[in-house]
């Protein structure tokens, strides 16, 4: 029996803006169903990466698949992803509600109970007829996430999912992802708050300066240091250690 296909998969990713290289020969497979969290400093070219995944940006070199579909088939991928990026893309003008059902509407996804369930979930139900630009940074991160999970997608790609959050509200984010992964989607989970991957991630990657320099589980990265170590201390040391191109 042939071994299952990735759920997301590089071969040799490169990314080059003029003569700055920002992924640098990136190979990569993500199991489906599984939480990859994907660490890395400033400028390592994470933001890069996930343009690639995503479509937003065409790679310079190597092959990139997510959900079985070649990045260069845009239509395909954008159907079976959900983004949310850390500036979540709404419309000021808009409720709440108008956005939901704008962007559930250009998917053909009316799945309106699910979107209802959604609100109640992440608090906005009261809020969904209020314009989107009377909302705080946090209930825009939250709309931004329920964008991404209506359709229910097959690959789930999340950069800073809890940046502005309150406690409460950072602690059903975690439970959400936590609960789509064993409903088998894939979540690709990109964030400088390192507790959260410790706690959510089967498979952490670190990338620096473009290039993946440690990829383990959480467990794994952190056995081969210190007693008592974290997956911060591991970063710490991965990315402190390495040359610079």
């Amino acid at each position: 029996m042939s071994p299952p296909t990735p759920a997301i998969r590089t071969d040799g990713l490169r990314k080059r803006y003029g003569d700055a290289v920002a992924v640098a020969g990136l190979d990569l497979a993500v199991e489906s169903g599984s939480v990859f969290g994907f660490l890395g400093p400033n400028g390592a070219g994470k933001t890069s990466t996930i343009r690639i995944l995503t479509t937003l940006t065409e790679p310079t070199a190597g092959t990139a698949h997510v959900a079985g579909e070649p990045v260069s088939d845009r239509g395909a991928v954008v159907e079976r992803i959900g983004f949310l990026p850390e500036e979540p893309p709404l419309y000021d003008e808009l409720t709440g509600r108008e956005q939901l059902e704008y962007i559930t509407g250009l998917r053909g996804h009316d799945d309106r109970d699910r979107v209802e369930s959604l609100l109640e979930r992440f608090d906005l139900a009261e809020d969904a007829d209020r314009r989107v630009e009377s909302y705080s940074k946090g209930m825009k991160q939250k709309l931004g996430l329920i964008q991404a999970l209506a359709h229910e997608p097959d690959v789930l790609f999340l950069d800073e999912p809890t940046s502005g959050l309150d406690p409460r509200a950072a602690r059903t984010v975690r439970d959400t992802i936590g609960e789509v992964a064993a409903a088998d989607t894939t979540v690709f989970l990109s964030t400088h708050i390192l507790p959260v991957v410790e706690e959510l991630a089967d498979t952490v990657g670190v990338l620096y300066d473009g290039e993946l320099v440690a990829e383990g589980s959480p467990a794994e990265l952190t056995e081969g240091v210190e007693t008592g170590s974290t997956l911060e201390d591991v970063f710490l040391e991965v990315t402190s250690e390495q040359p610079q191109r």
